[in-house]
């Protein structure tokens, strides 16, 4: 598992680049300011997530047996193609009911979180 989250992690930085970098050069001429600004946010928080899920995958090669850990990467996962991919859509004209999916992707990355404490809680008290 800690493999393919190390590869979903490489594949979720690689695009919050491009992106990051189509919106700062190219979208800045089809788009308005403020969409522009969506754009970034989503890049923002999928290029957070694409790290944090990297420090989830090298934790399953230190302790692979850790409950929760696993779920933790998933929720970040769906957390960026949600919250993320959903911004993204919304700033190239996607239709509003794609709105809600949104704050849906941000629960995802509060769970991965809230997830990923219980996890150094259960290391700290294993030591």
């Amino acid at each position: 598992m800690a493999r393919i989250f190390i590869i979903i992690a490489a594949i979720s930085g690689f695009f919050s680049v491009v992106i990051g970098a189509f919106a700062a050069h190219g979208l800045k001429k089809i788009l308005t300011p403020e969409m522009v600004d969506v754009v970034k946010t989503g890049v923002q928080y999928q290029m957070y997530h694409a790290l944090v899920l990297l420090i989830v995958a090298f934790l399953l090669l230190y302790k692979p047996s850790i409950t929760g850990l696993k779920a933790s990467g998933w929720a970040f996962i769906l957390g960026s193609l949600m919250f993320s991919g959903s911004l993204y859509a919304l700033a190239l004209g996607a239709p509003r009911w794609l709105g809600p999916i949104t704050p849906l992707g941000g629960l995802c990355f509060l769970v991965g979180w809230i997830l990923l404490a219980v996890v150094g809680w259960r290391i700290k008290s294993e030591s």
